[in-house]
């Protein structure tokens, strides 16, 4: 079977990730959330790096509650920093409060969080047509107008690679190349 190149075959969580989820349409908020808060703590680090912390980050992060992250104290931050479960980078700790302040926010003014994002794509995901993983782009002017518009609702760590790599992630993208046997289910699921 063939599979995206970037996938550590030898890695079942990895070849899980691919298989089951990479490119596959999300439209739970909290999941929405906890992607782009994962996608965040990825900036300069490798996605497996943060695949592997996956758990611990739900653990510390209260499974990314919006509602009980925006009460964290000082306190809390400062156990985060020294939380071996996560990426310890105190920036990106307090990125995930800023982003929980503005995802609720968001949820306010949009009634969901999903129908605010996924209207980035005109609610529709974007099939791509890759033959190799060396033509898949990393930013598009989409990720660039969502990364400016997350910035102006208060996010923090979305750029616009960290924007695309999240449209990939939570299937707003599927950019499995042509040939990879995971290519058709992103294609099949609705919401």
């Amino acid at each position: 079977m063939k599979r995206c190149s970037w996938v550590k075959l030898d890695q079942p969580l990895y070849v899980d990730y691919h298989d089951k989820e990479w490119g596959v349409p999300v439209y739970d908020d909290q999941h929405l959330f906890e992607m782009l808060c994962l996608e965040g703590a990825q900036a300069g680090l490798s996605w497996w790096t943060i695949l592997q912390k996956r758990e611990g980050y739900r653990e510390a992060f209260d499974h990314f509650d919006a509602k009980k992250i925006i009460l964290y104290s000082e306190d809390e931050l400062l156990e985060l920093q020294q939380d071996t479960r996560i990426v310890r980078n105190k920036l990106k700790i307090a990125s995930v409060v800023t982003n929980a302040k503005a995802f609720l926010q968001i949820q306010e003014k949009y009634d969901s969080f999903s129908e605010y994002i996924w209207g980035f794509v005109d609610h529709q995901p974007i099939i791509n047509e890759w033959p190799s993983m060396a033509e898949v782009p990393v930013t598009t002017d989409r990720s660039d107008r969502m990364s400016k518009q997350l910035k102006k609702d208060g996010f923090k760590f979305v750029g616009s690679t960290i924007c695309y790599s999240f449209m990939q992630a939570v299937g707003m993208v599927n950019d499995h190349i042509t040939d990879c046997c995971c290519r058709q289910q992103g294609l099949t699921h609705e919401h």
